[in-house]
């Protein structure tokens, strides 16, 4: 539950808002929140969660978008090649790149 939480809950559209745990499901929460959230939501997961379980979470995330990799990247000092998602999409490549 997003009891203590408070975030947009908008950004969890396709999702039973009951049924995240905002332990359990950090990850997905903070991607969530960086990629689609506002100034605000980045903020809340701050306080909520604090820098450090931000930067462990978003190391090993599978997925970012480009923006949201360049300021966490830049945001923590940490090259974008430390990513997890880096490596994914290295080793995934698209044919068309929007």
């Amino acid at each position: 539950m997003l009891d203590s939480l408070h975030i947009n809950e908008r950004l969890f559209w396709d999702t039973d808002i009951q049924s995240i745990d905002s332990q359990k499901h950090a990850q997905f929460i903070i991607g969530r929140a960086i990629m689609r959230g506002t100034v605000n939501d980045w903020m809340e997961i701050k306080r909520f969660y604090g820098i450090e379980r931000i930067k462990s979470e978003m190391l090993s995330i599978r997925y970012l978008d480009k923006l949201s990799l360049g300021f966490l990247s830049t945001y923590f000092s940490i090259p974008k090649e430390q990513f997890r998602c880096y490596a994914m999409n290295q080793s995934h490549p698209k044919l068309w790149e929007y």
